[in-house]
């Protein structure tokens, strides 16, 4: 009967979208999250021209008053009488201070925070850049026409989960594909095993999925192993052998096939993973534990590119702890301190492997935070500065426009919530052009980027 056989085929597709959805929602199996369609890709690579892009997540909303700190003497008096119990003081920030090849309007100077004294270094050798005043945007828009509320503004500000989102996918809350994995979809077909497209290090991010790709998730210690179906169950190698022959045997209902399926590219997934790691070692030190070891897993794993059959990849490490309403002055330097030396441990290892012109790594947060101090702490903002690091970005430099240090200015919507004069769109695009997207193409990956005159900040070199 040929309509049972079309619904059966319907059904089919509804259950493989569910599962690519479950794998977004984070509610799927380890094996289930590892799951990597094949698609063609549409953007030509070269073979042996490999790129990656690293998202490094701070989580809570990073307080980025205290991580990029106004230095000159004008600017961090104003600073300092907004800021008052939350202020890093100058005369603490001068190892630190910033010497920029293109120097700031009206002779301003910045300084990164004081426990990040390992990236001063990074900056000054042109491998990392600063992005001022960046956060999610739905077209340009002027503090007169927030106020007048005449123009689309991303929806729920200030809201973590909502901003989050709108970070990792351009999207609310919700959404089922973000921006990374889109970018990833274009690559499909350029690498040798698919499944490693997109790696996440640090749990689930819809930052990591797109239409197509699926994000595997492992640890820093290594792959996710289905235990007992690839390693002695009860003692016993025979058992362990019968229950890996039940969850991948063939099978005659077309969901119970496409599961077992699934199972079994999740062992030799696994299998491939495990091997790649035993044979890639680092001699950089990486600090122990947290985004360190996450970091140290990534250039391991790039180390092991080619054995991963990877071109183009897509990774992501997170840190969380950033939504400081109180104890700021006393937590927030010890996270930047770990931010800073896991990225400069992780420069240090691309330098080792030969690879530091093909990767780029940046952070991102849920939002900026307020520059006024609610007593011990901020609350949540919108922009925020970041940072962009590699052998490929033109470092050194800042990029964007620079705010003004003051409460209820020009750039400000309230408490010194900075309104974005760069949209995490731009920064987007320019990562997607240098993966090798076509400019063409970016709609697809990034609808609001039409909204956008100025596409590319000018991050890489032409």
């Amino acid at each position: 009967m040929p309509h049972i056989s079309k619904l059966a085929s319907l059904r089919r597709r509804e259950f493989l979208q569910r599962a690519s959805a479950l794998s977004v929602a984070g509610t799927a199996a380890p094996w289930a999250l590892q799951l990597a369609a094949i698609n063609e890709a549409a953007a030509a690579v070269a073979p042996g021209d490999y790129k990656a892009i690293v998202c490094l997540f701070m989580y809570g909303g990073n307080d980025h008053g205290n991580t990029v700190v106004p230095y000159d003497a004008a600017s961090h008096q104003a600073y300092a009488t907004i800021r008052q119990a939350l202020t890093t003081p100058r005369d603490q920030l001068a190892a630190t201070a910033l010497t920029p090849a293109t120097a700031l309007p009206d002779g301003r100077q910045m300084a990164l925070a004081p426990t990040m004294t390992r990236l001063k270094p990074v900056f000054d050798a042109g491998r990392l850049a600063v992005m001022l005043n960046i956060g999610p945007l739905m077209q340009p828009t002027t503090l007169a026409q927030y106020k007048a509320g005449n123009v689309p503004l991303p929806p729920k500000l200030f809201s973590h989960n909502d901003q989050s989102s709108l970070w990792q996918s351009s999207r609310p809350e919700g959404a089922t594909s973000g921006w990374g994995g889109r970018v990833a979809d274009q690559f499909l077909g350029s690498n040798g095993n698919a499944t490693f497209t997109c790696i996440n290090v640090s749990g689930n991010a819809v930052f990591m999925s797109g239409g197509q790709a699926v994000q595997y998730q492992m640890s820093s210690g290594g792959a996710v192993a289905i235990n007992g179906a690839t390693r002695s169950l009860f003692g016993s190698a025979a058992c362990s052998e019968a229950l890996r022959a039940l969850v991948t045997a063939e099978r005659q209902h077309w969901m119970e096939q496409e599961l077992n399926r699934v199972t079994a590219r999740s062992i030799s997934a696994q299998g491939t993973i495990s091997t790649a790691l035993a044979n890639s070692t680092l001699q950089t030190p990486f600090d122990t534990g947290g985004l360190a070891a996450q970091l140290q897993t990534v250039a391991r794993l790039i180390g092991a590119r080619s054995a991963l059959g990877a071109q183009r990849q897509v990774y992501f490490v997170s840190i969380g702890g950033f939504d400081l309403h109180d104890n700021l002055v006393a937590q927030h330097p010890g996270l930047l301190g770990t931010v800073a030396n896991a990225m400069a441990s992780f420069d240090a290892a691309l330098g080792e492997l030969g690879v530091a012109q093909n990767v780029t790594t940046f952070t991102a947060s849920d939002f900026g935070r307020t520059l006024s101090s609610n007593g011990d702490g901020s609350d949540h903002g919108w922009g925020s500065h970041h940072l962009v690091m590699g052998g490929a970005v033109k470092g050194g430099r800042f990029y964007g426009q620079l705010p003004s240090v003051s409460v209820n200015g020009p750039d400000d919507v309230g408490q010194g919530r900075l309104l974005p004069t760069t949209s995490v769109d731009q920064l987007a695009a320019t990562l997607a052009m240098w993966m090798g997207v076509p400019a063409t193409d970016l709609p697809g990956i990034l609808p609001g980027i039409v909204n956008f005159n100025q596409k590319d900040p000018g991050l890489f070199a032409a």
